[in-house]
């Protein structure tokens, strides 16, 4: 194939109107058209629905005006907790359009977790569904500054307004106030792997700065019949921002599925609907391609685009999706802050299996010392931004700063360069090679060791469902690799394994990158969108090595 990423890059410019809304972009402009479909709605009791894009700005109005009663104004929080479901759509339109911050909160969180964002975003009204009522009424007294609870199918208690009357009494006229395309649209908080979770305010116009992102990885998005799915929870930024909003911004329809992930249910969601266009998480297809060797002898799949990212995807994941989905992966790389800012596109640049890609249209990357300074190509450093593109306009991806956190702000910029704390290599063809965070990566004998590949290798063994590695302290070598492994169904573990598995790793990686403690674990702890949490297992060997120094002998629980 011809190389075309030269021109797409050098000859891509930002235009970013000075009144963009979401909401206007991604459903208003579409709702004339009584007929187009924005969602397709099922969960696993059986229960199924389809909202049209003027049904959703009939609702999203009559929800804007009632929030409007309720005292909501411009730039109050409103906390949206629910899963994948039609209401969730319609609660970020009303929010969006009438200019409040959407306060997206995990359908997973506890209590705990809950009473930490909704305290700290201040959120005046919580949308939420019965199975997160349940985590929202034992501390809804200690939240003084949440004045109502709007119940969603079923949820119910003292003063909890019920959805579809308090949307039934309201107006499905409304007219939205002037905006602009810097006014906030969402405070999406961080998994907090390096400190309290941090709450990240992106305003209208970071979506626009995910449209490049989003076009390339999904192969020229949108086709004719082109259809989208994630499982990605619709308020993480994987399923708000790499899914949903920009599907949606492109008139196009979303499936929206509210259930536990299973694989065989993946693939018959897939098939059903024919699903043309996906992103699932690196965890979502390991599972799915051990359950599901050879989908295809099952399911008539139609895919046209598959987009990964989260994590690592690895060489073996990879070419099993190449061969068994008929698709080519095209990964992508970015975060809350700076989102879809990396990836590949593979009609249009070849794909280097394994590699994060290239830096999209529209945004300049950099791989940089702690000094803020370029690093040479090979060289290990922190992916970063630049606020600028190439011909000196601001990108508008870029998130306006932490909730009411001005400091960790700053320190998230070296100058013009906003850093990931992703550790990553550039090679002399622009393609960034991941490398882990920079708290996962670690020191043993003297060599600088990145889980990644480590974790990519053993995966490829037929026994291995899932691996994390991690250092466990070595007063020797300063520190071991200690791999956590997950087996694959029908394997049993035990000690001539272990040894089948580091034969296995001895074969494909360096010495110095061979695991000399494996473990095998029931499940590996993973944060809510689907990353593993490293930082666990790390702290768990730093405590258990501290217990041998005084003595101890017992095992350390997760």
């Amino acid at each position: 194939m011809r190389d075309r990423y030269r021109e797409r890059y050098e000859s891509f410019r930002w235009r970013v109107p000075a009144d963009f809304n979401i909401a206007a972009a991604a459903c208003r402009r579409w709702a004339a058209d009584p007929e187009r479909i924005a969602v397709h709605w099922e969960d696993e009791s059986g229960e199924r629905r389809t909202l049209t894009f003027s049904a959703l700005l009939d609702a999203a109005n009559r929800l804007s005006n009632a929030l409007q009663a309720l005292g909501v104004a411009r730039a109050d929080r409103v906390a949206l907790m629910l899963p994948q479901r039609p209401e969730m759509v319609v609660a970020y339109i009303a929010c969006f359009q009438m200019g409040a911050i959407a306060v997206p909160l995990s359908f997973q969180f506890g209590p705990e977790a809950l009473e930490y964002r909704l305290r700290d975003s201040g959120a005046k009204v919580a949308i939420a569904d019965a199975s997160t009522y349940a985590n929202l009424e034992p501390i809804r007294e200690r939240l003084p500054e949440l004045a109502r609870i709007i119940g969603v199918a079923g949820a119910s208690g003292p003063n909890v307004l019920d959805w579809d009357a308090t949307l039934q009494r309201a107006s499905g006229e409304y007219a939205p106030p002037p905006g602009s395309a810097e006014d906030p649209a969402a405070i999406i908080y961080t998994s907090g792997t390096t400190g309290p979770p941090k709450g990240t305010l992106l305003p209208h116009r970071a979506l626009l700065g995910n449209l490049p992102g989003f076009k390339h990885s999904h192969d020229g998005f949108p086709q004719e019949g082109d259809t989208f799915w994630t499982p990605s929870d619709w308020a993480w930024t994987g399923g708000l921002w790499d899914a949903l909003m920009p599907t949606l911004y492109h008139g196009r329809p979303i499936l929206g599925f509210r259930g536990r992930f299973d694989p065989e249910r993946a693939f018959d969601l897939l098939a059903r609907y024919g699903i043309r266009n996906t992103f699932l998480v690196p965890t979502a297809l390991k599972m799915m391609m051990k359950a599901v060797p050879s989908p295809r002898a099952r399911y008539a799949l139609r895919l046209r685009s598959l987009m990964s990212g989260g994590e690592a995807m690895g060489p073996t994941v990879f070419h099993w999706a190449r061969e068994e989905l008929g698709v080519t992966p095209n990964e992508i790389f970015g975060q809350t802050e700076i989102n879809y800012i990396v990836g590949n596109s593979h009609e249009l640049w070849p794909v280097k299996p394994g590699s994060m890609g290239r830096p999209y249209p529209g945004h300049r990357i950099a791989v940089i010392d702690e000094e803020g300074r370029e690093v040479p190509r090979g060289t290990v450093g922190d992916v970063a931004l630049a606020r600028t593109w190439i011909d000196g306009s601001l990108d508008p991806v870029f998130f306006l700063g932490y909730w009411r956190n001005p400091e960790a702000t700053e320190k998230k910029f070296s100058g013009e360069w906003c850093r990931t704390g992703d550790e990553a290599t550039m090679d002399e063809d622009g393609y960034l090679w991941y490398q882990g965070r920079s708290d996962d990566v670690f020191k043993s004998a003297g060599y600088r060791i990145g889980p990644s590949e480590i974790e990519n290798c053993l995966v490829k063994h037929e026994a291995v469902g899932n691996a994390a590695v991690v250092p466990t302290p070595d007063a020797t070598r300063g520190n071991l690799i200690k791999a956590f492994v997950t087996l694959a169904p029908g394997q049993v573990a035990s000690e001539s394994l272990k040894d089948s598995i580091r034969a296995h790793v001895k074969r494909h990686l360096a010495p110095y990158q061979q695991p000399r403690e494996i473990e095998f674990i029931a499940e590996l702890p993973m944060t809510t969108t689907g990353k593993v949490q490293r930082k666990v297992l790390r702290e768990r060997e730093a405590r258990e090595a501290a217990a041998r120094r005084l003595g101890g002998d017992a095992p350390v629980k997760l």
